[in-house]
């Protein structure tokens, strides 16, 4: 305490002296230099807190520097990433939108190719059925012509070889109009038209010619137009006129149709199949004109199985309309290559062949 007091500046007291030393009074003296040095430990704890704490501060600045720092390197690589990816995604679409676009143009292009090869291979297959039309109407003209022409009944303008040298005649005109296409009919081998009309003393009617001009140039198997309706009323009409009126009207009705079939009686005994079809009229009775005759042909109308026997006028007027209806047919699908004065005339020589018939006038042969 002496130091102590020495160390202040101070002299000590005298009492202090003369004091016994007592552990009470001993007491004292030393707790004073104990708080002194309790104070410097906590200022010296304290500075060193403050010490650790800027330290720490110091130490978590730079951390959070550094981080702060490679957080920023992360954003700009990212950055870089996100660019490039927006450009691949750029260039993806771009591909994306080429090939789209490519890819219509084809598709485009195939249709337009389909739709031509379509419009093509349309036209063909019409042009194709056409020339069916026309094969199978002159396959069907040939048939008849051969079928027509039998030992029983010859077909005389097929076998010109079989007449004599004075009754071959020499006949103009379209070929094909000896048929009747399905008919079975033919009118070469039926009538035998008398002696041509020589060209100096033919004259062409005027009215009639304009007619048959005008139903030329839209042919057409309608009767209302002017030039069917007057052969209707002249010369199919009274043709087919015959005596039992109900078959008539079914006559014609086949004959319009193209559904009738002529043909030869040519034994008593038939096929099974022909013999049980029901037989009108008989070998020695015309079932259109009720009249005993020798029939020698017997009709049927369309698939109806019914046979009806005829007379030779009968057959005669009948196949005389259908040679007709046979012509104009061929005509008006195209088949005839003639100039229309000649297809003229050959409707008249068709028509007098009509005349001639409904009068009861045809040849023996028939």
């Amino acid at each position: 305490s002496q130091a102590c007091f020495e160390e202040d500046g101070r002299e000590p007291p005298a009492w202090k002296g003369l004091m016994p030393s007592q552990g009470s009074e001993e007491e004292p003296e030393r707790a004073e230099p104990r708080g002194d040095e309790s104070q410097r430990t906590e200022q010296l704890n304290e500075s060193r807190l403050r010490s650790s704490s800027v330290e720490i501060r110091e130490k978590g600045s730079e951390f959070l520097k550094e981080e702060l720092h490679r957080a920023q390197k992360e954003l700009k690589l990212k950055d870089k990433e996100c660019e490039r990816l927006s450009k691949v995604r750029e260039q993806l679409e771009q591909e994306l939108e080429e090939l789209t676009a490519s890819l219509f143009e084809e598709a485009h292009k195939m249709v337009r190719e389909a739709n031509t090869k379509q419009a093509a291979a349309e036209k063909q297959l019409r042009e194709a059925r056409g020339k069916i039309d026309m094969l199978q109407a002159e396959v069907t003209a040939l048939k008849t012509l051969v079928i027509t022409s039998t030992p029983s009944s010859p077909n005389w303008e097929l076998h010109p070889q079989l007449q004599s040298p004075t009754k071959a005649v020499f006949r103009k005109g379209h070929g094909r109009n000896k048929s009747t296409s399905s008919a079975g009919v033919t009118a070469a081998g039926q009538s035998a038209a008398p002696a041509p009309v020589s060209h100096e003393s033919r004259e062409v009617d005027s009215i009639l010619f304009a007619e048959f001009q005008a139903w030329k140039e839209s042919p057409t198997l309608d009767k209302s137009c002017s030039f069917l309706d007057r052969i209707y009323r002249e010369d199919v009409g009274p043709c087919l006129d015959f005596t039992k009126q109900e078959l008539s009207e079914l006559v014609r009705a086949a004959v319009e149709q193209n559904t009738l079939t002529v043909e030869p009686v040519a034994s008593p005994a038939l096929p099974a199949a022909k013999g049980a079809a029901a037989e009108c009229g008989g070998p020695k009775k015309c079932a259109l004109s009720g009249l005993p005759r020798t029939c020698r042909h017997r009709i049927t109308l369309g698939d109806s199985g019914n046979y009806y026997y005829i007379s030779p006028s009968c057959r005669a007027r009948i196949t005389a309309v259908c040679n007709f209806f046979t012509y104009i047919r061929y005509i008006q699908q195209g088949l005839v290559r003639q100039d229309v004065e000649l297809m003229y005339w050959e409707v008249m020589r068709l028509r007098r062949e009509m005349s001639l018939a409904k009068l009861g006038l045809f040849p023996s042969e028939v």
